[in-house]
């Protein structure tokens, strides 16, 4: 498929089902990880980045730009140099974030059980394999 192809196919898809489409980019992994870190205080892009870890300039670049283009995250380019560049949560952006920091709280809390039923469900796997 073409980018030019790709592109139709995106403004196709978020025509169709919008909120599925923001849905998909603040439950995305480094949406979530950007939303929470910036719930505290605005960061600059390389301490984002650090804060966030393990997420390349490119996909942090494009996470933030998806996230900008929502609504969600504020860019204020201040006219100094060198540059700088800050990135906050708009109120919409704070919003989301609550949402996806209750996810992530509870992710936190149930990761035993969750570890118990993997470990449940992999013995289970094996045994139906051997059998």
């Amino acid at each position: 498929m073409t980018v030019s192809n790709k592109q139709a196919l995106n403004v196709s898809d978020e025509a169709m089902c919008p909120h599925r489409l923001v849905l998909e980019h603040v439950t995305s992994r480094w949406g979530v990880l950007v939303l929470i870190q910036l719930m505290d205080r605005p960061h600059r892009f390389s301490e984002l980045r650090r804060a966030i870890g393990r997420v390349s300039e490119k996909m942090l670049t494009q996470t933030l730009q998806t996230l900008e283009r929502d609504g969600l995250v504020h860019r204020d380019a201040k006219p100094v140099i060198p540059p700088r560049v800050d990135y906050s949560l708009t109120d919409l952006g704070r919003e989301a974030a609550e949402q996806v920091r209750g996810l992530a709280e509870w992710t936190s809390r149930r990761m035993g059980a969750v570890q118990e039923a993997r470990e449940v469900y992999d013995a289970r796997k094996r045994g139906s394999e051997q059998g």
